[in-house]
């Protein structure tokens, strides 16, 4: 049997750590999943683990791509299947690893429904309509879906119409790099492994006071001029991010250092409360406190894979 130790939680909940630990235990690689830290021009802002961290254990999926590539949910659930495959023909185990929920779920079981879309992209395609109007939005879903845009136009003309409908196409094309027909009346995707998910949470005001400690050490770390050396790329997709955008705020001067500083503290504590909503609505994982010793979350996977 094949396992795949998924570890996901609130940001700053320490999943990092865990996961080092498990992988030394296990003596296996780790996948991350966090969809920001794939972005090699992005290392404070994104909390990317340390060089000792990175050392400590294989890890695949760390800053692997540029903010000017395109990179899609679906790109990403085919390249990490492909390597979980191929780590799983030596070991019976690898860690999957990260807060960000639509990439996990796209690894677990691929999409049997329509899968949240980043706001990043909703909010680019509705600017592109305000721009362009209804034309772009028929040329785009076109491009992405031909088929779904030939059955439309025969059978269903007046959807082709619709600015919300045709927004929805395109921003799920766009959002997942596949096509919005292949949603539909989709079986559920077959896995050649079982997941053991794990959870890690602690008090809200726990993780809020982490997360505040996390912020002010990525500025002491350099995030100020991390942010200037991207703020003239500031559009592009990848930093459409909380650690950024309030920066790129700052420097435009629509805002104070100070204020940015608290903004981006309050816009990731609330990314954390959506991240819990996500994975709490998951039955199959099972939670630990962030303090929990490794060594009891050990056994419980050990448990689970007699």
């Amino acid at each position: 049997m094949k396992y795949l130790i998924t570890i996901v939680g609130p940001t700053a909940i320490g999943k990092t750590a865990l996961s080092i630990a498990l992988a030394q235990h296990f003596n296996c690689d780790i996948i991350s999943c966090d969809s920001r830290q794939f972005f090699k021009e992005m290392t404070i802002g994104t909390a990317v683990p340390s060089p000792e961290e990175l050392a400590a254990a294989k890890h695949h999926f760390i800053q692997n791509k540029s903010i000017f590539d395109t990179y899609t949910v679906g790109e990403y659930e085919k390249e990490a299947l492909s390597i979980i495959a191929q780590l799983h023909q030596t070991n019976d185990y690898v860690i999957l690893v990260g807060g960000s929920g639509l990439y996990v779920d796209a690894v677990l079981k691929g999409f049997d429904e329509f899968p949240e879309i980043d706001n990043a992209v909703r909010e680019t395609v509705r600017m592109q309509y305000d721009a362009k109007g209804l034309p772009f939005l028929q040329e785009k879903l076109k491009e992405l879906d031909q088929s779904y845009f030939d059955s439309l136009l025969e059978n269903n003309p007046q959807t082709l119409q619709n600015p919300q409908r045709m927004m929805r196409f395109v921003e799920v094309g766009l959002g997942t790099g596949k096509a919005y027909s292949s949603f539909l009346n989709k079986e559920k995707n077959n896995r050649n492994f079982t997941p053991i998910s794990i959870g890690l949470d602690a008090e809200r005001p726990v993780i809020y006071d982490r997360i505040n400690q996390r912020v002010d050490i990525m500025m002491n770390q350099g995030l100020l001029a991390e942010a200037t050396e991207l703020f003239p790329n500031k559009s592009l997709n990848a930093l459409q991010t909380v650690g950024y955008r309030e920066l790129f705020s700052y420097f435009e001067g629509e805002i104070t250092l100070k204020f940015a500083v608290e903004e981006i503290k309050k816009n990731t504590r609330r990314f954390s409360k959506r991240q819990l909503t996500w994975f709490k609505g998951n039955e199959a994982i099972k939670w630990f406190d962030y303090l929990t010793n490794p060594k009891e979350i050990i056994d419980y996977i050990k448990g689970k894979s007699v």
